[in-house]
């Protein structure tokens, strides 16, 4: 049968659906060239990311210490703030464990793919009013039903979202340059769908405390669906950050054994004298030359000083006794 370029031949029908196809790792296309077959089950669901997590948490450590900073400039407070383990769950057990009312914002994160929630708890929003207008950050606990925010309320939740989104893209840098949108903004977590409910979403918590008493969360989901494009990303930057740790510590312990054996020309100076050209040429035999002697002597090397220590003796023989080491500062003001 003639292939037109849009049917099948018989014989690539049959490799289809025989095993053997699906068993060769390598095969040739007929010109000449090997092309990779990768066996792939369109049934499956796949429910790992392919990296490990922990790269999701790097990026958090990095959005806490830039949010800190951010509130900072803004509530002129330092909020404490704790990360949560980042959670893979469903859109919908995600969505169980929200109360509403909540500042839900929906959010594009270009140019990776959907959309994502960044909910913020109202007591972090009051709290948050409070300081801004110069309290102690106290707020109501939660938003009355059937309240909506105030104008004011809702400038505050803005300031918030520049603030994450900013520390969101100085966290995210050094994988990928994102971008951040915020299309819309609900108080019911049920009205804002960017997954249907069995979709897995990545999880990550930030519980923040702008006082001693009131501490809310905030909350970032994404699709599991939107970080699959860059899981390699990911997955080669924890790599090559445990790579280097592992040849940096190969290289300090190298480095430490070669220093250790390094072999050094160890003097003790008791006493320097000053004196001039004239003195010395008249010195002779038996000459007695006096000087003040110092509380310690010092131990050199290479003509730095490393130790005090005292002249003395053990049974016949001369020794130094060592007592203090002499630290760089005081090296460089002798």
């Amino acid at each position: 049968m003639p292939n037109n370029g849009s049917e099948l031949t018989r014989e690539e029908l049959e490799a289809l659906q025989s095993e053997s196809l699906m068993s060769s790792s390598m095969s040739e296309d007929g010109r000449g060239g090997a092309y990779q077959v990768v066996k792939h089950d369109l049934a499956s669901e796949e429910t790992s990311l392919g990296f490990n997590e922990s790269a999701i948490d790097m990026i958090n450590e990095r959005f806490t210490r830039q949010l800190r900073v951010g509130l900072v400039d803004v509530l002129r407070t330092t909020p404490r703030i704790h990360i949560e383990r980042v959670k893979i769950e469903k859109y919908s057990s995600y969505l169980s464990g929200l109360r509403a009312p909540q500042s839900v914002n929906t959010v594009k994160f270009e140019p990776l793919r959907g959309y994502s929630l960044i909910v913020i708890d109202p007591i972090v929003i009051f709290s948050s009013l409070d300081n801004f207008f110069g309290g102690i950050g106290k707020g109501h606990s939660t938003l009355l039903p059937g309240r909506m925010f105030t104008p004011t309320e809702t400038s505050i939740i803005r300031i918030m979202l520049n603030i994450i989104f900013g520390s969101l893209k100085e966290a995210w840098s050094p994988i990928i340059a994102l971008e951040f949108v915020s299309t819309a903004s609900e108080i019911n977590p049920q009205f804002a769908q960017i997954a249907d409910e069995n979709d897995l979403v990545i999880v990550s918590r930030f519980v923040l405390s702008l006082d001693a008493q009131t501490e809310g969360t905030i909350s970032i989901a994404t699709p599991f669906i939107s970080l699959k494009p860059i899981r390699d990303l990911l997955r080669s930057r924890i790599q090559t950050g445990e790579d280097n740790d592992a040849k940096g510590n190969q290289w300090r312990e190298d480095l430490s054994d070669a220093c250790t054996h390094a072999k050094l020309n160890l003097k003790v100076n008791l006493a320097e004298i000053s004196s001039t050209v004239s003195e010395l040429q008249n010195l002779n035999v038996d000459d007695i030359l006096y000087f003040n002697k110092p509380e310690f002597a010092w131990a050199e090397t290479d003509g730095s000083r490393i130790f005090t220590a005292e002249i003395g003796a053990k049974g016949n023989n001369s020794a130094v006794k060592i007592n203090n080491f002499v630290h760089q500062q005081e090296k460089n003001r002798d």
